[in-house]
């Protein structure tokens, strides 16, 4: 594996490229890694008339609740005035839609419980919960999975 470093002045934003014959899991860990630790970005959310500017790992989970969309830290509730699919767009690779009214920050999950009364998802030092709908269990138990190694 190579890694190079271009400097250019033309250039108005940096990019990262990663070229591979093919798409192998180490290609995959690796731009994941690296989405992870570059794109951290900050969001406007609101309490009230106050705006906050927070960054995006400090998020837990985004939910609707009756057309408003709920940013969860550990200690705080926020609105945003962005949907959800806008939010699916905006975000960086730890986050994952689990529900049609739910995306989680997949690096803050502590646990992943299924019952017959729905599956849920808790967080690292903190009391709140999310359910996963049956449709995105699947491919949120693939995703933890594929990070622990």
């Amino acid at each position: 594996m190579k890694i190079r470093v271009e400097i250019d002045k033309e250039v108005k934003e940096t990019e990262v490229v990663i070229r591979a014959s093919e798409q192998t899991t180490d290609v995959k860990k690796l731009y994941e890694e690296i989405s992870r630790k570059i794109i951290n970005k900050r969001i406007k959310l609101f309490q009230g008339t106050t705006e906050f500017y927070i960054n995006s790992s400090n998020i837990l989970f985004f939910e609707t609740d009756e057309r408003i969309v709920n940013a969860h830290t550990r200690n705080d509730l926020f609105e945003t005035h962005l949907r959800l699919y806008e939010l699916e767009k905006l975000l960086p690779q730890n986050f994952m839609r689990i529900s049609k009214s739910a995306i989680i920050n997949l690096d803050e999950v502590y646990t992943l419980t299924r019952s017959l009364t729905g599956n849920l998802i808790a967080f690292h030092e903190s009391y709140k919960q999310v359910y996963v709908s049956r449709r995105y269990f699947k491919d949120v138990k693939k995703r933890l999975e594929s990070r622990e190694k």
